[in-house]
């Protein structure tokens, strides 16, 4: 889904008080903790970490996605993210994946200490 928003707060405040939005602010607080030097905006209509973004964050209709740009550069052995729906670039939590069992907050660590050394994370 897109929200035609300007501002994360707008995007939030956006949102359907339900499991997504949920979802999405757990992973988001895992962001801002785990990758606090990348600021959060809007962009291509959904949340945003970074000036050229490392992450992105979207609530869709189905699922939450997590946008990591090429997910095998992070995690070429896919022990982080096992068990968790992926495409090449996403990450899929649906309505009954619960984030806090998963490995999610470690993906994201590495991912930004990678992107920080200068270690192309992108697609």
């Amino acid at each position: 889904m897109q929200y035609d928003v300007q501002t994360p707060t707008e995007y939030i405040e956006a949102l359907e008080q339900d499991w997504r939005k949920e979802k999405l602010e757990t992973i988001r607080a895992l962001l801002l903790e785990k990758a606090p030097e990348l600021a959060e905006g809007i962009r291509y209509k959904m949340l945003s970490y970074g000036e050229e973004p490392v992450f992105c964050l979207n609530a869709q209709k189905n699922y939450v996605s997590l946008y990591v740009g090429d997910i095998e550069k992070v995690d070429p052995e896919g022990q982080l993210l096992k068990g968790l729906n992926m495409g090449k670039g996403c990450i899929r939590f649906t309505k009954t994946k619960k984030v806090e069992e998963t490995n999610i907050g470690a993906f994201i660590e590495r991912t930004f200490n990678l992107w920080k050394q200068g270690v192309d994370v992108g697609c």
